[in-house]
C-alpha cells in the first residue's frame, strides 16, 4: 500500500508541484492550503508523514504541530525560509522529525521524507520481521519500551513519543546509569546532514519528561547531569 503524504502549504503552486512530484514516486498526496483546515482532517485521518509549512495564515506550522502532538505522533517534515534558523531549532524541538529549507530541490525533500519514513516504520515492523536484538523489549524498572511496535509504557500507562524521542529514550535506557553526553544524543536521533544545537536535545528531554509525569507526577528517571549529560536512573 503506497504511503500518504499531507502537504499543508499556502503556496499553491508549491502543494500542486510537490503533489505531482510525490503521486510520481508512488505516493498518495492529500493537500490542505492552512493550518487551521489541516488540523481536523490530519487528526480524524491520520496521514503517514505530513510536510508543514511554517508561516502560513490562521494557524501557522508551529501551532498546528503543537495541537498535533498533543493527539497524534505520525512523522513530520518542516518547510522553513533560510532566515528561520530560530524556527528550525523550535520546530524540532517540538517533535518535528526533519526540517527543509526554501527553495528547496523536490528530489532532496522526497529523499528525506523516505529516509523518515524508513526510520518510522523500522520502529513499527511487527516482530517476525526484525531480528532478536531489534524485537528485544527493553525493561528498566517501570519502564517498558518495545522498538520492533515502537510502545512506550510507564508503571503499565502507555506513553506516546514521537520518533525522535524514542530514538532518545531508547539510547539512555539502554545502559541505566550511563551518561550520554548531548552530541551522543544527537548522533542517535538525527542524521548526519541535520544540524541540531544542545537546546534542541534539552528541548526533546523536557518533553518527555513531561509525558512522563502526565502518567506519574513523581517521575524522575530521566537525569540531568549539568554540563556532562543525561542518563537513565533505573528504579
Amino acid at each position: 500500500m503506497s504511503d500518504t503524504i499531507a502537504l499543508v502549504d499556502d503556496d499553491r503552486n508549491i502543494l500542486t508541484s510537490l503533489s505531482v512530484a510525490l503521486q510520481s514516486e508512488g505516493f498518495v498526496t492529500r493537500l490542505y492550503s492552512d493550518g487551521e483546515a489541516a488540523l481536523k482532517a490530519l487528526l480524524d485521518n491520520p496521514p503517514d508523514l505530513a510536510v508543514l509549512d511554517i508561516k502560513m495564515p490562521r494557524m501557522d506550522g508551529m501551532e498546528l504541530l503543537r495541537r498535533l502532538r498533543e493527539r497524534a505522533d505520525f512523522p513530520v517534515v518542516f518547510l522553513t525560509s533560510k532566515d528561520e534558523e530560530l524556527d528550525e531549532a523550535l520546530g524540532l524541538a517540538m517533535g518535528a522529525d526533519d526540517y527543509i529549507t526554501k527553495p528547496f530541490s523536490q528530489r532532496l525533500l522526497i529523499a528525506r521524507i523516505r529516509a523518515v519514513l524508513r526510520r518510522t516504520e523500522a520502529r513499527s515492523q511487527p516482530v517476525g520481521n526484525v531480528d532478536d536484538a531489534q524485537a528485544a523489549e527493553i525493561v528498566r524498572g517501570r519502564l517498558r519500551m518495545d522498538p520492533a511496535r515502537h510502545r512506550v509504557s510507564w508503571d503499565g500507562h502507555d506513553v506516546t513519543l514521537t520518533v525522535t524521542e524514542f530514538l532518545i529514550l531508547d539510547a539512555l535506557a539502554q545502559r541505566p546509569g550511563v551518561v550520554k553526553s548531548r552530541n551522543q544524543l544527537m548522533d542517535v536521533a538525527y542524521q548526519d546532514d541535520i544540524y541540531v544545537d544542545d537546546r534542541t536535545i534539552d528541548s526533546h528531554i523536557k518533553r518527555m519528561r513531561r509525558k512522563f509525569r502526565a502518567v506519574d507526577a513523581n517521575f524522575k528517571s530521566i537525569e540531568t547531569l549539568y554540563g556532562v549529560g543525561y542518563r537513565f536512573a533505573e528504579e
